[in-house]
Formats: structure tokens, C-alpha cells, sequence
């Protein structure tokens, strides 16, 4: 049998998932999953109402159940549901308890491995005991740290003979890897939900599946360190500072060349107001790609001008950003060089030489240590701590992709945010 294609609806509001739900049922899905966050959200009134509008899709009710099996099985089966999902880090008894209720209701169990020590042997036990099929999911918060579920994939493949199910940042590049190891259903998420146009996305990777051949995306990709440079060149300070609970940025430090977007590991200076010595040495030093962050103290006269700039081009350096003063700002201008700095101004002070490259600084209240991640753009600079840096990218993208799924409702609709959003509904009362 060819691989199916299952939607999660991970959405909190019934309307915004029903108007995609309506989208890719049109457009060739298989399966409608009613995700977890829209069952807490608005329970299994969901199920119900994709069961009432979608009489013949399979409508998957994503409980993640770890207890009460029975109770939870039924009320699944009764909303409409044709699987109800429960967690295989749930007892032996419970996983029974949903299978025997499951014959009882008529209603299929799928059994998701995410969070289980040993998935290959909890596999084999759940097929033993009669559940319909195996879930493979790579969590979000693994997704933003780059690892790759399909590995496991095949190794669970190897040690069953029920279908399978494979979730996990999928999207139309990676859907036709899913279903080499061995995947059976292709579940996607944002790459679909979040679209532009989820009925066109739908096509796209339901093509993918069907054709076992990649198709290219620039979206919709949880990329490891290798790659982080691409990705932060796609989001901005705004989505980087959203999708990391919202990272502080350095406060009064503004962009001074239009434009242009400083990316790259930090180089760190320490220096006296005014004394320009250690910011050009640390030039040589800088590797290319790097950006120099400079601590003068916040205060004039500049450290940082046009031939210091003339030079970070040569070097081809991603950009200065200043805790102090700059100046000739025309000339920087026409080297659209990615520049930041607190203050501008005509006067440059003296090379004395005091301070230190590649001490720890600390400009707005934000640590920045040599080797973190810098990127600024025109809201301004946020710094990316280096332990934190795969995992802050993706979910900076993942922040994008989310912001271009509400634009595209707001225009629409002819709404507003708040209308989209239902933020009367969530206020405190």
C-alpha cells in the first residue's frame, strides 16, 4: 500500500483549523489528525466537528494518553474518531486497556514511542498486544536542536510488520527519506499549516510521497550548526527574540547603515571611551564572517570609522556592532558595511591601547562572550548564545513560518490580528 499523507492540525482554535482542514481535504490528504494543542484547547469538540464536515477522511484524535486509557478511548470513539493515539511511555496496563477498548469501540490505536527508552522493544510489546500501528516522533524541542528521527525509523521497521507513522518537522524534501525507512504515514505539521497556500503545499509533498522524490523548500527546515547562517540570513531580530522566549535585544544600539544585516559569531573587544586601538587590532584577529562587538563604555568619541571599515571589508567580516561611538557614516554607508553603534559622531579619539580582545562584555544587560552568535538588522541586535545557537535558529524560522500562516489568514479574511488570533477568548477574567 502507498504511504498516506496525515495532517496535524496543531492549531488552539477550531475556525483556523477547520479552514486549513477544508484546504488540504481538497487537496489530497488522507488522514485529518486533530492535534494535541487543539484538543487541550478546545477538547474533542474538534473531533466532532472534523468528523461532521469530513465523513470520509479517518479523523485522528492525538490524545497522547498516559492514563485512564478506557475512559479517553471511548470518548474518542464516540466524538468520531477512527484512531486515538496513546503514548507508549504509558504502563503496559494502560496501552492494554486502550487496545481492549479500542475492539470494544471500533475505534484503531496507534501507540507513539516519543519519550521511550528502548522504542524497538517497546514496538515489538505494543504489536504483540494488538495495537494498529507505531508512532516515530522526533518532539519539537529535538527538532530545533537538528536531529533526524528517520534513523530510528528504520531500525523499529526492521522489528515490526504494523504500519507505521513518522512526524517531526517533515516537510516535501525529507517526506520521500520518510518513506524509504520504511514510513507508512507521513505526518506533517507546520510545512503545511503554516503555508501560504496549504492546499498547494499539500500537492507539493503529497507529490514527494507518492513520487519518493524530494522538492525543494526553503522553509520548513530544522537545520544543524552547519547550516545556521542560512537560516538566521531568513529571520529576523524580531522573529529570533520571539521564538526564544522573547530574547532580550541590546538596547540603544541602532543600526547605522540601512539595509544591511550583521550575522556571524562574535569577536569580542573590551576598550577605554575613545581609545580605538584594540577595535582595529582585533581586525587582524577576527576570522572572516565574524563580527567585532565593541565596549567603549557606551560614551565618545568614536572608536570606529571609515578606513577601520575599509579594513573589515578587506577582511570580509560580518559586521561591528558598538557599545560607544562611530563616525564617518556617509563613507560606511557606501560600503554598505552592517554597522551598529549608541551614538555618532565626528570626533575620534586617540589609539592608547588600553582594554582586551575576547573578554566577556556586558552591553544592555546582555552577556556577550567571544564565539556567541550576533545578528542585527534594522530592529536592532540580539546575541545568540553559542550552546544555544541551533536551537534558537530553528525556532526563529519556525516563528516565521508561523507569522506568514497568520499574515495570510489576516489578508484572507479581510480581519484583524485580534480577530484571528480570538484574543477576547483568551484574555484573563
Amino acid at each position: 500500500m502507498a504511504a498516506r499523507l496525515q495532517i496535524a492540525l496543531d492549531f488552539t482554535e477550531i475556525s483556523r483549523a477547520m479552514k486549513v482542514a477544508r484546504a488540504v481535504a481538497a487537496s489530497g490528504a488522507d488522514i485529518l489528525e486533530a492535534g494535541t494543542p487543539l484538543i487541550k484547547s478546545e477538547g474533542l469538540d474538534s473531533v466532532r466537528a472534523l468528523r461532521k464536515e469530513f465523513p470520509r477522511l479517518p479523523i485522528v484524535a492525538d490524545l497522547k494518553t498516559m492514563d485512564t486509557g478506557r475512559i479517553e478511548v471511548e470518548a474518542a470513539a464516540k466524538a468520531g474518531a477512527k484512531v486515538a493515539i496513546v503514548m507508549g511511555a504509558a504502563s503496559d496496563a494502560t496501552i492494554k486497556e486502550c487496545i481492549e477498548a479500542g475492539e470494544a469501540y471500533g475505534i484503531e490505536i496507534g501507540v507513539d514511542l516519543l519519550g521511550v527508552a528502548d522504542q524497538v522493544k517497546r514496538a515489538r510489546d505494543v504489536e504483540k498486544w494488538g495495537a494498529h500501528h507505531i508512532g516515530i516522533h522526533t518532539p519539537i524541542d529535538e527538532q530545533m536542536q537538528g536531529l533526524d528521527p528517520f534513523g530510528l525509523l528504520r531500525e523499529v521497521r526492521k522489528a515490526v510488520s504494523i504500519p507505521i507513522a513518522v512526524a517531526g518537522g517533515i516537510n516535501s524534501e525529507t517526506a520521500p527519506e520518510a518513506v524509504k525507512a520504511g514510513a507508512d504515514i507521513i505526518i506533517v505539521g507546520g510545512a503545511i499549516t503554516k503555508s501560504k497556500d496549504p492546499a498547494q503545499a499539500t500537492k507539493i509533498i503529497k507529490k514527494a510521497v507518492e513520487t519518493k522524490t524530494a522538492i525543494k523548500t526553503d522553509l520548513y527546515k530544522r537545520v544543524t550548526e552547519a547550516d545556521v547562517r542560512k537560516i538566521l540570513s531568513q529571520v529576523s531580530t524580531a522573529n529570533i527574540s520571539d521564538g526564544f522566549h522573547r530574547l532580550p535585544g541590546l538596547v540603544g544600539i541602532n543600526q547605522v547603515v540601512e539595509g544591511t544585516k550583521a550575522i556571524g559569531p562574535a569577536i569580542t573587544v573590551r576598550t577605554y571611551p575613545g581609545d580605538w586601538a584594540k577595535p582595529v587590532e582585533a581586525i587582524d584577529e577576527a576570522k572572516e564572517g565574524e563580527v567585532i562587538v565593541i565596549d567603549a563604555g557606551g560614551l565618545p568619541p568614536a572608536v570606529w570609522g571609515e578606513l577601520a571599515t575599509h579594513s573589515a571589508v578587506e577582511k570580509k567580516l560580518g559586521g561591528v556592532v558598538i557599545e560607544g561611538a562611530i563616525r564617518d557614516v556617509a563613507e560606511i554607508r557606501e560600503l554598505e558595511f552592517a554597522a551598529f553603534a549608541r551614538l555618532i559622531t565626528p570626533a575620534a579619539g586617540e589609539p592608547k591601547g588600553f582594554g582586551e580582545i575576547g573578554a566577556a562584555l556586558n552591553i544592555a544587560g546582555v552577556t556577550i562572550r567571544q564565539g556567541d552568535w550576533v545578528v542585527g538588522d534594522a530592529d536592532g541586535v540580539v546575541i545568540i548564545p553559542k550552546e544555544h545557537l541551533t536551537e534558537i535558529t530553528n525556532r526563529a524560522m519556525e516563528w516565521l513560518e508561523k507569522e506568514n500562516r497568520i499574515r495570510q489568514e489576516i489578508v484572507e479574511g479581510k480581519t484583524t490580528l485580534a480577530q484571528v488570533m480570538e484574543l477576547l477568548r483568551w484574555e484573563k477574567k
